[in-house]
Protein backbone atom coordinates (compact mmCIF):
# COMPACT_ATOMS: atom_id res chain seq x y z
CA UNK A 1 0.00 0.00 0.00
CA UNK A 2 1.48 3.51 -0.70
CA UNK A 3 2.47 5.59 2.13
CA UNK A 4 0.17 8.32 1.56
CA UNK A 5 -2.92 5.94 1.20
CA UNK A 6 -1.64 4.25 4.42
CA UNK A 7 -1.10 7.90 6.33
CA UNK A 8 -4.92 8.61 5.13
CA UNK A 9 -6.63 5.70 6.70
CA UNK A 10 -4.47 5.52 9.84
CA UNK A 11 -5.71 9.22 10.68
CA UNK A 12 -9.18 8.79 9.37
CA UNK A 13 -10.52 7.58 12.69
CA UNK A 14 -9.29 10.51 14.48
CA UNK A 15 -10.30 12.75 11.79
CA UNK A 16 -13.91 11.18 11.81
CA UNK A 17 -14.35 11.64 15.50
CA UNK A 18 -12.54 15.24 15.93
CA UNK A 19 -15.84 15.93 13.30
CA UNK A 20 -18.41 14.21 15.14
CA UNK A 21 -17.44 15.02 18.60
CA UNK A 22 -16.91 19.04 18.00
CA UNK A 23 -17.09 19.81 14.03
CA UNK A 24 -21.04 18.55 14.11
CA UNK A 25 -22.13 19.58 17.53
CA UNK A 26 -20.31 23.35 16.70
CA UNK A 27 -22.24 23.76 13.41
CA UNK A 28 -25.39 22.30 14.57
CA UNK A 29 -25.94 24.86 17.64
CA UNK A 30 -24.53 27.44 16.25
CA UNK A 31 -26.97 27.25 13.31
CA UNK A 32 -29.84 26.82 15.76
CA UNK A 33 -28.97 29.55 18.29
CA UNK A 34 -27.41 31.56 15.34
CA UNK A 35 -31.11 31.31 13.22
CA UNK A 36 -33.06 32.06 16.50
CA UNK A 37 -30.86 35.39 17.05
CA UNK A 38 -31.90 36.03 13.62
CA UNK A 39 -35.07 35.76 13.72
CA UNK A 40 -35.52 38.00 16.37
CA UNK A 41 -33.21 40.31 15.08
CA UNK A 42 -35.51 40.27 11.50
CA UNK A 43 -38.30 40.57 13.46
CA UNK A 44 -37.09 44.06 15.79
CA UNK A 45 -36.10 45.40 12.63
CA UNK A 46 -39.34 45.30 10.74
CA UNK A 47 -41.33 45.48 13.71
CA UNK A 48 -39.94 46.82 16.76
CA UNK A 49 -39.80 50.34 18.24
CA UNK A 50 -36.80 52.76 16.98
CA UNK A 51 -34.21 52.58 19.47
CA UNK A 52 -34.54 48.47 19.24
CA UNK A 53 -34.10 48.55 15.43
CA UNK A 54 -31.25 50.79 15.76
CA UNK A 55 -29.31 48.20 18.42
CA UNK A 56 -30.44 45.18 15.99
CA UNK A 57 -28.83 47.30 12.95
CA UNK A 58 -25.65 48.41 14.84
CA UNK A 59 -25.37 44.64 15.67
CA UNK A 60 -25.92 43.31 12.12
CA UNK A 61 -23.52 46.11 11.08
CA UNK A 62 -20.41 44.67 13.52
CA UNK A 63 -20.64 41.10 12.34
CA UNK A 64 -21.35 41.44 8.95
CA UNK A 65 -18.48 44.13 8.73
CA UNK A 66 -16.10 42.36 10.00
CA UNK A 67 -14.30 38.94 9.73
CA UNK A 68 -15.37 35.65 11.28
CA UNK A 69 -11.82 35.11 13.07
CA UNK A 70 -11.41 38.74 14.20
CA UNK A 71 -14.93 37.99 15.84
CA UNK A 72 -13.34 34.87 17.29
CA UNK A 73 -10.01 35.87 18.62
CA UNK A 74 -11.80 38.90 19.91
CA UNK A 75 -14.03 36.34 21.76
CA UNK A 76 -11.72 33.98 23.32
CA UNK A 77 -8.30 36.25 23.56
CA UNK A 78 -9.72 39.68 24.11
CA UNK A 79 -12.36 39.14 26.71
CA UNK A 80 -10.00 37.48 29.08
CA UNK A 81 -8.62 41.67 29.42
CA UNK A 82 -12.02 42.81 30.72
CA UNK A 83 -12.47 39.58 33.10
CA UNK A 84 -14.71 37.58 30.76
CA UNK A 85 -12.54 34.21 31.00
CA UNK A 86 -14.54 31.63 28.18
CA UNK A 87 -13.53 28.05 27.26
CA UNK A 88 -12.70 27.06 23.84
CA UNK A 89 -15.89 25.79 22.41
CA UNK A 90 -17.87 28.62 24.13
CA UNK A 91 -16.37 31.38 22.79
CA UNK A 92 -16.12 29.92 19.73
CA UNK A 93 -20.14 29.03 19.77
CA UNK A 94 -21.08 32.24 20.67
CA UNK A 95 -18.69 33.90 18.02
CA UNK A 96 -20.50 31.36 15.39
CA UNK A 97 -23.65 32.29 16.56
CA UNK A 98 -23.64 36.17 16.97
CA UNK A 99 -21.95 35.98 12.90
CA UNK A 100 -24.53 33.24 11.59
CA UNK A 101 -27.12 35.57 13.37
CA UNK A 102 -26.08 38.78 11.70
CA UNK A 103 -26.28 37.33 8.51
CA UNK A 104 -30.10 35.01 8.35
CA UNK A 105 -31.70 38.09 10.20
CA UNK A 106 -30.81 39.48 6.56
CA UNK A 107 -32.09 36.51 4.85
CA UNK A 108 -35.12 36.53 6.97
CA UNK A 109 -36.12 40.01 6.86
CA UNK A 110 -35.99 39.87 3.27
CA UNK A 111 -37.82 36.97 3.11
CA UNK A 112 -40.61 38.11 5.50
CA UNK A 113 -40.68 41.29 3.28
CA UNK A 114 -41.53 39.30 -0.02
CA UNK A 115 -44.66 38.14 1.49
CA UNK A 116 -47.42 40.46 -0.01
CA UNK A 117 -49.18 42.82 2.01
CA UNK A 118 -52.47 41.22 0.95
CA UNK A 119 -51.63 38.15 2.69
CA UNK A 120 -51.57 40.49 5.64
CA UNK A 121 -54.66 41.97 5.35
CA UNK A 122 -56.28 38.30 4.53
CA UNK A 123 -55.55 37.37 7.54
CA UNK A 124 -56.58 40.27 9.41
CA UNK A 125 -59.86 39.84 7.55
CA UNK A 126 -60.79 36.56 9.37
CA UNK A 127 -59.71 37.70 12.60
CA UNK A 128 -56.58 36.92 13.50
CA UNK A 129 -54.59 38.65 15.37
CA UNK A 130 -50.59 39.91 14.70
CA UNK A 131 -48.75 36.87 16.40
CA UNK A 132 -51.36 34.75 14.77
CA UNK A 133 -50.86 36.26 11.35
CA UNK A 134 -47.18 35.49 11.53
CA UNK A 135 -47.19 32.26 13.11
CA UNK A 136 -50.20 30.81 10.51
CA UNK A 137 -49.52 33.13 7.61
CA UNK A 138 -46.52 35.16 7.28
CA UNK A 139 -44.00 32.92 8.33
CA UNK A 140 -44.68 29.58 6.27
CA UNK A 141 -44.29 32.03 3.67
CA UNK A 142 -41.43 33.67 3.99
CA UNK A 143 -39.53 30.15 5.21
CA UNK A 144 -40.39 28.56 1.90
CA UNK A 145 -38.56 32.12 0.53
CA UNK A 146 -35.75 31.56 2.98
CA UNK A 147 -34.88 28.05 2.55
CA UNK A 148 -32.01 28.23 -0.24
CA UNK A 149 -30.31 30.82 1.26
CA UNK A 150 -30.71 29.37 5.10
CA UNK A 151 -29.36 26.42 3.69
CA UNK A 152 -26.09 27.93 1.85
CA UNK A 153 -25.60 29.58 5.18
CA UNK A 154 -25.63 26.30 6.98
CA UNK A 155 -23.17 24.80 4.24
CA UNK A 156 -20.94 28.13 4.47
CA UNK A 157 -21.04 27.40 8.25
CA UNK A 158 -19.88 23.86 8.22
CA UNK A 159 -16.94 25.17 6.72
CA UNK A 160 -16.11 27.88 8.43
CA UNK A 161 -16.00 26.27 11.70
CA UNK A 162 -12.66 25.01 10.67
CA UNK A 163 -11.20 28.48 12.08
CA UNK A 164 -12.41 27.18 15.26
CA UNK A 165 -9.04 25.62 15.08
CA UNK A 166 -7.22 29.41 15.28
CA UNK A 167 -8.85 29.47 18.99
CA UNK A 168 -7.65 26.03 20.07
CA UNK A 169 -11.11 23.77 19.76
CA UNK A 170 -9.94 20.16 18.52
CA UNK A 171 -12.13 20.36 15.85
CA UNK A 172 -11.14 18.06 12.49
CA UNK A 173 -8.86 20.91 10.80
CA UNK A 174 -6.90 21.24 14.19
CA UNK A 175 -6.91 17.23 14.46
CA UNK A 176 -5.17 17.43 11.06
CA UNK A 177 -2.77 19.94 12.12
CA UNK A 178 -1.85 17.67 15.33
CA UNK A 179 -1.05 14.62 12.81
CA UNK A 180 1.21 17.04 10.68
CA UNK A 181 2.82 18.21 13.44
CA UNK A 182 3.66 14.30 14.11
CA UNK A 183 3.79 13.23 10.27
CA UNK A 184 5.40 16.17 8.51
CA UNK A 185 3.31 14.98 5.58
CA UNK A 186 1.12 18.58 5.51
CA UNK A 187 -0.16 17.81 1.78
CA UNK A 188 -1.30 14.45 2.17
CA UNK A 189 -3.10 15.41 5.82
CA UNK A 190 -4.54 18.86 4.81
CA UNK A 191 -5.71 17.30 1.17
CA UNK A 192 -7.57 14.49 3.23
CA UNK A 193 -9.12 17.08 5.62
CA UNK A 194 -9.77 19.16 2.74
CA UNK A 195 -11.86 15.73 1.48
CA UNK A 196 -13.65 15.48 4.53
CA UNK A 197 -15.00 18.93 4.49
CA UNK A 198 -16.44 18.06 0.45
CA UNK A 199 -17.65 15.18 1.09
CA UNK A 200 -19.99 17.04 4.28
CA UNK A 201 -20.74 19.59 1.74
CA UNK A 202 -21.76 17.54 -0.92
CA UNK A 203 -24.08 15.80 1.10
CA UNK A 204 -25.83 18.57 2.79
CA UNK A 205 -25.68 20.11 -0.66
CA UNK A 206 -28.42 16.90 -2.13
CA UNK A 207 -30.10 17.02 1.25
CA UNK A 208 -30.83 21.17 0.13
CA UNK A 209 -31.78 20.55 -3.17
CA UNK A 210 -34.20 17.27 -1.90
CA UNK A 211 -35.54 19.75 0.28
CA UNK A 212 -36.18 22.65 -2.43
CA UNK A 213 -37.59 19.89 -5.14
CA UNK A 214 -40.39 19.11 -1.90
CA UNK A 215 -41.00 22.13 -1.50
CA UNK A 216 -41.56 23.11 -5.23
CA UNK A 217 -43.41 20.20 -5.37
CA UNK A 218 -45.96 20.36 -2.70
CA UNK A 219 -46.09 24.05 -3.29
CA UNK A 220 -45.33 25.61 0.96
CA UNK A 221 -43.33 25.01 3.81
CA UNK A 222 -46.54 23.64 5.26
CA UNK A 223 -47.32 20.67 3.42
CA UNK A 224 -43.80 19.64 3.26
CA UNK A 225 -43.00 19.85 6.81
CA UNK A 226 -46.33 17.83 6.69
Amino acid sequence: MPHWLQLMLDSLPTLLWAALIFTVPLTLLSFAFGLAAGLVTALIRLFGPKPLVAVARFYVWIFRGTPLLVQLFLIFYGLPSVGILLDAFPAALIGFTLNIGAYTSEIIRAAIGSVPKGQWEAAYSIGMSWSQAMRRTILPQAGRVAVPPLSNTFISLVKDTSLAAAITVPEMFQAAQRIVATTYEPLILYVEAAALYLALSSVLSALQTRLEARLNRYGGFLEARS
